[in-house]
């Protein structure tokens, strides 16, 4: 019998939780199937990790029938071959399978009147039983197969995070379509920079979104949208804001028709037919995501059914222990990954809650906007996983926010099981807070990933510990090391390197858009350029624990600092300042200053936004700056000071609200640099060119 995490815990990080009864788990189940299935000793965690990791065909053999993943036929291969990422393998060659159908009709097979989804607005919740899902896509289905969809073509949403958005897309991927979904927060330009690329047949819109209080037309962005995409053939438009204004005369495709969604359904001609699910290829395209795009137009990034499908299952029923009737809410728009996280624990019978609007408005009866009222969303629809973003929570924490004691109607989150942060690095001080001032007994997962996989690299673990600062594993089947810049495998030596993959899994992109060789090109540089095509670089900066085997990020390796040769992360630096100076200064940036022909060595330059000035071109206190650079020094070590600390009137991020730091680090070293329409605030870049041009 494995024991549970086969940790000595005598490595100095503080362990913060555990689980009170690991052995009721399924990853502890699983490990206990793998371990009398295969005869091998696993004393815990990190050697089912490192088993999964050693037999790839195995581990994922076992994971497709543990999960009890849904086929029209059979798999002849589970792996082609182990030796290298790419050209990317074939994972489960020679079966079929519909990804609609598995998230449609989940193994767990719910009662057809138990909620499937819960749709929620800052003013109203909508259920939708599985029975009913099944039944709108059904009907979705019939009139995109009306209007000519085919397996291959593509279809777009430019929506918001409900139930219309979530049918729209299984109605596509049934029919063997490939689905994108941009939010309609997104300015017209980024917009169009992914579509364009993509070539939408369809594109589903909303009329209206309400956020923050305030009903915001889509009808301008639409019709800019519509007009500048040459090859869409219908336009449907979702009356998401009720008897808003919206004028379809003024919104016809060129090759097409706007129809508002009542009219699209009832173009079906046979509007009873059932729901068919296309039997298609384990890589069949799904979905198509964006690279960043911060210094250049975003890259599609095409994932396949079978990789999509199994990696969630695999990370939702082992890694979060997330079982059916189970409710996960992750705040999160139809842009990010994480949306396509959520949306996929459909096919682990869990109920989603999809919402829509600002995180510090949903509707509350008797008032009390602001913090509390996620807080007060996942006590009402009795949530137990709730995911959001490293940012949300540290908002949570600098406002001193004990939402179990608060004055005015405090929350009891007795359902709550986890919380799940992801986006940025977590601080330290954040995990502390978390379960000092929120849950004293909830598994906190630190989880890590990207666009690029779709999934995760290291997550959540219910069978180990939480501890200060730490991601909990790497995650199964991934075979996540820290290299340095020689290739040289440094994980165990606790010191900081970029993450890397060393074993194929079935998340990696199918393809890179457009299909052949340019698409082929863009995929091969942007992981395989480093280390060759045995080896995944994915751009972080990590450290692995020797003893806990947890999880350190430290950012963006193009956001690495090297001042006088020493490696480390930007977020290093932003913890010290969340834990010392929260109620300073309200943002930072942290780069790296090297200038071709100028500067000999890399300078740190250490941007922050001060919570009390609002001038443009504001200044920092000395006495604040040299208190700044002292902290660091005491907190981490003289080489991590910054040699300047200045204030910004503003730090730019993506509309995900992560920051840009290559796009700075560019402009301040000198070199002529295409900034993306990605920037949610591009224009604050201006300031920074300045500055770079006043300190020469």
């Amino acid at each position: 019998m494995p024991s549970i995490n086969g940790l000595d815990n005598h490595d100095g990080s503080r362990e913060l939780w555990r689980h009170s009864s690991p052995q009721d788990t399924k990853m502890y189940d699983f490990m206990k199937r793998v371990s009398q299935k295969y005869g091998v000793s696993l004393d815990g965690y990190h050697d089912l990790w490192q088993w999964s990791v050693s037999e790839p065909a195995k581990f994922w053999e076992d994971v497709w029938h543990y999960t009890a993943v849904k086929a029209h036929k059979p798999y002849e291969t589970v792996l082609e071959s182990d030796q290298q990422l790419f050209p990317r393998p074939a994972f489960f060659a020679g079966g079929r399978l519909n990804y609609a159908e598995n998230l449609l009709y989940p193994a767990s097979s719910p009662n057809e009147n138990a909620v499937a989804v819960i749709s929620a607005t800052e003013l109203d919740r909508e259920y939708v039983s599985w029975k009913e899902l099944r039944d709108r896509v059904r009907q979705c289905a019939n009139a995109l197969k009306e209007a000519g969809l085919q397996s291959g073509d593509r279809v777009a949403g430019f929506l918001g995070n409900h139930v219309n958005t979530v049918v729209a897309m299984l109605a596509t991927t049934s029919i063997g379509a490939f689905w994108t979904g941009v939010s309609p927060d997104t300015g017209v330009h980024a917009v169009l920079e992914r579509l364009r690329q993509i070539e939408p047949k369809i594109l589903f819109a909303d009329n209206a979104s309400l956020y923050n209080g305030k009903v915001h037309s889509a009808q301008a962005k639409v019709q800019q949208i519509v007009s500048d995409l040459l090859l869409l053939e219908r336009l449907v438009v979702f009356e998401t804001i009720k008897s808003h204004q919206f004028d379809l005369a003024e919104l016809q495709p060129q090759q097409g028709k706007a129809y508002s969604y009542d009219e699209f359904l009832s173009t079906a001609s046979n509007p009873s037919a059932p729901l068919e699910f296309a039997s298609l290829e384990p890589d069949h395209p799904v979905y198509i995501l964006y690279s960043s795009g911060t210094t250049g137009a975003p890259k599609p990034i095409v994932h396949g059914a079978l990789g999509t499908l199994l990696q969630h299952k695999k990370e939702h029923v082992l890694h979060c222990d997330i079982c059916p009737g189970d409710r996960l809410l992750y705040f999160t728009t139809v842009t990010w990954m994480m949306w396509h996280w959520l949306i996929g624990a459909l096919a682990s019978g869990v109920t989603i809650v999809t919402y829509d609007g600002s995180p510090f408005r949903p509707f509350d009866a008797e008032g009390g906007n602001g913090e509390m009222a996620m807080l007060r969303l996942i006590d009402e629809l009795q949530i137990t996983h709730f995911g959001t973003s490293a940012k949300y929570l540290s908002i949570l924490e600098q406002a001193s926010l004990n939402p179990r004691k608060h004055p005015y109607r405090p929350v009891t989150l007795q359902t709550l099981r986890a919380i799940f942060s992801t986006g940025s690095p977590l601080a330290p001080s954040t995990f502390e807070y978390v379960y000092s001032s929120v849950h004293p007994d909830i598994m906190l997962g630190s989880i890590t990933g990207g666009t690029d996989i779709l999934s995760l690299f290291c997550g959540s673990c219910p069978i180990l510990p939480v501890h200060k600062g730490e991601i909990q594993c790497r995650c199964l089947g991934m075979a996540v090391h820290a290299f340095d810049y020689a290739g040289k495998d440094i994980s165990a030596s606790a010191d900081p390197g970029d993450l890397v993959c060393t074993t194929p899994f079935p998340a990696q992109p199918v393809m890179f858009w457009p299909p052949g060789p340019v698409g082929a090109e863009k995929y091969r540089k942007s992981y395989f350029d480093v280390f060759g095509s045995s080896v995944w670089h994915h751009g972080d900066f990590v450290r692995l624990n020797p003893v806990t085997w947890g999880v350190t990020m430290l950012g963006r390796s193009d956001g690495v600092l090297k001042p006088a040769g020493v490696r480390f992360g930007s977020a290093e630096i932003y913890n010290v300042l969340l834990k010392h100076f929260a109620e300073e200064i309200e943002d930072s940036l942290c780069i790296g200053r090297r200038r071709e022909g100028i500067d000999t060595d890399e300078i740190v330059v250490l941007f922050v936004k001060l919570a009390s000035n609002s001038h443009a071109n504001p200044i920092i206190p000395a006495e604040l700056a040299a208190h700044i650079q002292g902290t660091i020094r005491k907190e981490l070590s003289a080489r991590h000071v910054p040699a300047v600390v200045a204030a910004c009137p503003e730090i730019p991020v993506t509309s995900n609200g992560k920051k840009v730091e290559n796009a700075v680090k560019q402009i301040l070293c000198g070199l002529n640099i295409k900034i993306g329409a990605s920037v949610a605030n591009a224009s604050c870049l201006d300031w920074y060119r300045a500055w770079a041009l006043q300190n020469p």
